[in-house]
């Protein structure tokens, strides 16, 4: 257990500097299902637009309280074969492209 949440910690502190060098482009659902793929996650980019945005309003509803509720809910909405590491870069990518002022989410789950 402590191997998997040290491993998600990682993933999240890459994934936050990742995300947050890219720069934006003009259609931000675009550039986000971009990001996506370069995660290996693919699926259809309206879907994938709505389940970020969603995602970044229950971060600033407090329904998920931090970054790792927030990405088992994103793994439950994921295709099957995702695995929790890109429900983790998913939940970057969205904070990046949707709602960079929960930026702390990433940053407290890196400490």
């Amino acid at each position: 257990m402590a191997h998997r949440t040290i491993a998600l910690a990682a993933a999240a502190a890459a994934t936050a500097a990742a995300v947050l060098a890219a720069p934006a482009q003009a259609d931000p659902d675009t550039d986000f299902a971009e990001q996506l793929h370069t995660f290996g996650i693919y699926g259809q980019r309206d879907y994938n637009a709505w389940l970020g945005k969603i995602t970044c309003k229950r971060l600033l509803r407090g329904v998920d309280g931090d970054l790792y509720a927030a990405a088992e809910f994103v793994l439950l909405n994921l295709a099957r074969e995702s695995s929790q590491t890109q429900a983790v870069q998913f939940v970057g990518a969205a904070i990046a492209t949707y709602c960079p002022e929960q930026v702390g989410v990433l940053q407290a789950a890196a400490r």
